[in-house]
């Protein structure tokens, strides 16, 4: 097991109880009145299975990213896998999807909160994906509470009641469920099996899947899962062999199980069709995860002085890094009769600020429609307030179910596309507010909060992590800003000073000078200054969640 696996280990309490059904498997206790709903014997005997299968694979896997990390450091440069040829220009085709997966213009995302659920369910939108992941700050009460909160609304009992007295219900018809549990670098440090934290993912998918397959087919609707973080074709079977054998033990006719791929990694985008193929019979086609992507091609090439990103503003759909990759998944996927799902609006309604408000909304209805125009047969929001905007655009472009017959023969895309810097500038106010939006969302993590509005948009864990990403990078290459500047960890210093001031004005000393926020502060200094880089910034956090 890797070190920061056996870090995690290494944090767990020594008051963890034995739970059914194997001595070997031991969970946390928990407050929650109705734990022993989620934690059931059926949930925790499959994840025990999946565990003992497969949890070796996984850690082969992390391992060969490393090693194929250590190759980029030396120069080595991704490609198009010369082994896998044959699957690339065979003619092979996706199972079809069900009948509630083929309509997916428009998606909301957000966390298992209770209220969150209510209102996403409710919006006008075909997919809601309820986020185990990036927008998830995976305490073991958000984790308990949210698989409660996704059972509660798969049996159509969930309610909620706000302080005001406001009831929220489910509505008669709601949007399709989807769930993303977390990715296959991150552990469970709650349950432990053998003395050894578990797979999140595993943990995710196996609660879910055990305690809800059933209810999920009296709804007339399936197990219907996102993965996120895929970094190549091996990793996704891992997950097609995880779902043959979760299906199996269930008994659940094969193909029952379905999933969209996040293409959110560099490495992805070298392999759609091999990642399709592998999940043919379990694939419901692949998403734009374009912050994650940003994320990852800063880190995967975060070494080389010649490929330094400009502001995180400046990295827009239209640059060639983001539009070859996006026009490259609409043909792969088309050609394989799979969906090809845009990326997130980050955007949300500014309601105190008219003006401002009509800009941010003109921006999401001119992406949305480009995302229609190119060919995909839905998009991401984050806020219902957008739902109404991002159904317009692609009502007016997209007439049938999906895009499928929208070929992009236009489309040729090869490594160097794939692989060019965007040009632009990097800003004094573009470090600044890397630093203003990583701390706080930082501090908002480790206080519970894994989605957070800051300065007019949703942010999550990909998006802060672009704002850690680009400021380790540009102090490690000494960046210019635009003004001919060098970023000095002297005058890094000064910056983080002045933007701690702001952040200190702009919400208060009450939570600037307690709580989580001075730890915060420390974490994320330090992951930025660090001579080397962390690889994802929850991992260290997350040794300081309970």
């Amino acid at each position: 097991m890797n070190s920061a696996l056996s870090a995690m280990a290494d944090h767990l309490s020594a008051d963890y109880q034995p739970v059914a059904p194997e001595p070997a498997l031991q969970a946390a206790p928990s407050r929650l009145e109705r734990a022993d709903e989620v934690l059931t014997p059926a949930a925790l005997g499959l994840l025990l299975k999946l565990h003992q299968q497969f949890d070796g694979r996984r850690l082969e896997l992390l391992s060969a990213r490393q090693q194929r990390q250590l190759q980029f450091d030396r120069g080595v440069l991704p490609g198009f896998l010369p082994a896998s040829a044959e699957v690339r220009n065979a003619n092979w085709r996706v199972a079809p999807v069900p009948g509630d997966l083929m309509d997916r213009r428009v998606e909301i995302t957000g966390p298992a909160e209770r209220k969150i659920i209510i209102n996403a369910l409710n919006a006008p939108v075909r997919i809601f994906m309820a986020d185990f992941e990036d927008s998830c700050s995976p305490t073991w009460n958000n984790l308990l509470n949210g698989q409660l909160n996704l059972a509660d609304a798969v049996r159509r009992r969930i309610s909620y009641t706000d302080p005001a007295g406001k009831l929220y219900r489910l509505n008669a018809r709601t949007a399709t469920l989807m769930v993303r549990p977390r990715g296959w670098h991150l552990p469970e440090k709650h349950v432990r099996i053998g003395g050894e934290p578990v797979s999140a993912a595993l943990f995710d998918f196996s609660i879910y899947l055990a305690n809800n397959y059933q209810a999920l087919a009296r709804s007339g609707t399936g197990p219907y899962f996102y993965l996120p973080k895929l970094e190549s074709h091996l990793e996704a079977r891992l997950w097609n062999e995880v779902f043959i054998a979760a299906q199996d033990l269930l008994g659940l006719a094969r193909g029952t199980i379905k999933a969209t791929v996040l293409i959110e990694t560099i490495l992805a985008a070298f392999e759609m069709d091999e990642i399709l193929f592998e999940l043919r019979e379990h694939s419901a086609g692949l998403n734009c995860g374009r912050w994650d992507y940003i994320f990852s091609f800063i880190k995967a090439f975060r070494n080389r002085a010649d490929a330094v990103f400009p502001d995180r503003s400046a990295v827009t759909m239209d640059r060639e890094v983001l539009k070859s990759y996006t026009d490259l998944l609409i043909q792969t996927c088309h050609r394989r009769a799979a969906h090809a799902i845009g990326g997130m609006a980050a955007q949300i309604p500014i309601r105190l600020d008219p003006t401002a408000n009509a800009a941010a909304m003109a921006s999401v209805r001119a992406d949305k429609l480009r995302e229609a125009r190119a060919g995909h047969d839905g998009t991401w929001i984050a806020h219902p307030g957008l739902a109404p905007i991002a159904m317009q655009a692609f009502d007016s472009v997209m007439h049938g179910a999906n895009q499928f017959g929208v070929a992009r023969e236009d489309v040729h895309v090869g490594t160097g596309e794939l692989l060019r810097v965007p040009e632009g500038a990097i800003t004094e106010a573009g470090i600044r507010l890397n630093i203003r939006v990583g701390v706080q969302y930082l501090e908002a993590w480790l206080g519970g909060n894994g989605c957070v509005p800051l300065y007019h948009l949703m942010e999550d864990a990909a998006t802060a992590e672009i704002c850690r990403a680009q400021l380790w990078q540009w102090l490690r290459h000494e960046a210019r800003t635009l003004q001919g500047r060098r970023l000095t960890p002297q005058w890094f210093d000064q910056l983080l000073g002045d933007e701690l001031e702001r952040i200190h004005r702009e919400v208060g000393s009450a939570r600037t000078l307690a709580g989580v926020f001075p730890t915060a502060t420390r974490l994320f200094a330090g992951m930025v200054t660090s001579e080397s880089f962390d690889d994802f910034m929850t991992l260290p956090a997350y040794e300081l969640l309970s």
